[in-house]
């Protein structure tokens, strides 16, 4: 980092001496202006906004201590550093500058040496109270960003925050003037896909996807956020004005994330945009239209054109989906009545055996997030529903996933059912400052009673724990990308890169640049892709 600095003596020849004599090139400092009296000093202050100032006290016009006083009630003078050169010993001069926050001084007869020390540890103090309001403003705004995405992510689920609209608004009325263009990015075929890998694999595929999602876009320069909906899908919010929306504009978004995902992740995926922006109020009903639409179009690597109105879908389609909505939502709150005649309804519909086949799907998925179906028990669905060949048969496997959902829900104990959305809570917060109190409160509960249910369920500690979970993710970072080390430290919840690496170190025996080094020949990535 380079820093301005402007030199302010009577004295021409002192001036002379001291652009010739101090290296200010090796310093990484720059002169910027020169002035022979205090009047020349501030305008040129306010001007070139010098970082540091070298200045004499006794000059004409207006001598040094008046040029600091007056500088100090300037915003350009506030951030200038002084150093004051002066033939006076006298302790008023002294009392003086330090009254207006001078550096330092120097006296005359100048001793170089000694004010190239000076002149050094002043730029470097400044180098150094930067770099840390820098990395200050940088963890703020990552913590504004994680409360802004998780914010849209409960908009998204239809559960806002209370005042959700009042986080989200600011000074100027943000929330009356913009708007999200709505697009929906689907793996395709993801729960026959995932039926092969373990969660640890799902689990990296999901975050793969999603960080490439989160930088696909970033060269249209647009304000986006990429939220994990579910396994497989992604819901990505483009911030646009109410009547700020270009159908091409939206199209090579669309096709850029899938191309990225494809290119990085060989994966195939689906992606459907909403046809006009939407406001935070219509965002969770315009997802589950996407949803729909996809449901009615799956296929492979689609781009998706969905229609603006749910009045201009078909009657039938949106009977379909209404009676998955009032399915899923009967389950995941053990609702046997509403489950009953969400099935009723399905049973009497007729509707064709590829609808019903999604309705399976789409249960799978949910229950799959819900963690009440085993990685063998959904192998058997699909190989059944391979096989089948009626209607009626793929009606049964819907009864049958249903009642093996409400089975296993009603048998999960409340503690396990309460340690399983701390687990959720955690995975999808390993980035952040995550503690103990914040998932307490998130459940509900004391820290001293999630404390003793979290090492009781999982045999380890909470910090063993996030630990361990983020030393997993940060191994898989480094194996699947080239970021910087210092980078996948962030991404795996630690923002300094030496504490990032002890801890790295610590559980693996290696530094994380040893650690990718010593896998980077056995080509684990190729195999995986």
């Amino acid at each position: 980092m380079r820093l301005k600095v402007m030199l302010v003596d009577d004295e021409l020849p002192i001036l002379q001496n001291l652009r010739m004599v101090l290296p200010w090139d090796e310093m990484r400092l720059d002169i910027v202006a020169t002035a022979r009296n205090g009047a020349e000093a501030l305008e040129a202050l306010k001007t070139h906004r010098p970082d540091i100032a070298l200045c004499d006290i006794r000059m004409p016009v207006l001598d040094g201590m008046a040029f600091l006083a007056e500088a100090r009630a300037l915003p350009e003078g506030a951030a200038c550093d002084v150093l004051m050169l002066t033939g006076y010993q006298e302790f008023e001069y002294a009392r003086a500058a330090l009254k207006h926050g001078v550096k330092d001084y120097i006296l005359k007869p100048i001793d170089y040496e000694l004010l190239e020390r000076t002149v050094r540890n002043v730029a470097n103090g400044i180098r150094a109270e930067r770099a840390e309001h820098s990395k200050r403003e940088k963890q703020w705004d990552r913590v504004a960003q994680l409360a802004y995405e998780k914010v849209l992510y409960d908009v998204l689920m239809g559960f806002p925050p209370e005042g959700a609209l009042r986080v989200l608004a600011d000074e100027d009325g943000w929330a009356e003037h913009t708007a999200y263009v709505v697009m929906l990015v689907d793996v395709d075929h993801y729960s026959r896909l995932s039926v092969q890998w373990d969660e640890k694999e799902r689990k990296l595929w999901n975050f793969a996807v999603g960080n490439v999602l989160q930088e696909a876009l970033q060269p249209f320069a647009i304000k986006y956020v990429s939220l994990h909906a579910r396994e497989g899908e992604w819901c990505v919010l483009v911030e646009r004005g109410p009547d700020a929306y270009d159908a091409a504009e939206a199209i090579r978004w669309m096709e850029a994330a899938q191309s990225a995902v494809m290119a990085n992740v060989k994966l195939s995926v689906s992606v459907g945009v909403f046809p006009r922006p939407v406001e935070v109020a219509e965002v969770a009903e315009t997802y589950k239209q996407l949803q729909r639409s996809f449901l009615q179009h799956a296929g492979t690597s689609r781009l998706l054109a969905v229609s603006e109105t749910l009045a201009e879908r078909p009657e039938t389609e949106g009977a379909w989906w209404t009676m998955l909505d009032c399915l899923v939502s009967g389950v995941r709150q053990q609702d046997r009545a509403r489950i009953d005649q969400a099935l009723g309804r399905l049973q009497r519909a007729a509707l064709p055996e590829s609808v019903l086949h999604y309705v399976v799907i789409h249960l799978l998925r949910e229950m799959r997030e819900m963690d009440v179906m085993s990685q063998t028990e959904e192998e058997a669905v699909w190989k059944k529903l391979q096989h089948t060949v009626s209607l009626k048969d793929v009606m049964e496997s819907i009864v049958q996933l249903v009642d093996h959902a409400m089975e296993r829900a009603l048998n999960k104990k409340s503690s396990e059912l309460l340690m399983m959305s701390a687990k959720d809570y955690i995975d999808r917060r390993l980035a952040s400052d995550l503690g103990v109190e914040e998932v307490a409160d998130h459940l509900g509960i004391s820290c001293s009673y999630f404390s003793l249910l979290f090492k009781n369920h999982f045999g380890e500690t909470f910090v063993e724990y996030v630990t361990k979970q983020r030393m997993e993710l940060a191994k898989s970072l480094l194996l699947m990308t080239d970021k910087s080390v210092a980078k996948i430290g962030a991404l795996s919840g630690y923002a300094e890169r030496r504490y990032f690496t002890k801890v790295f170190q610590r559980h693996t025996g290696m530094t994380p640049s040893e650690f990718r080094e010593s896998k980077s020949g056995h080509g684990w990535r190729n195999n995986l892709f």
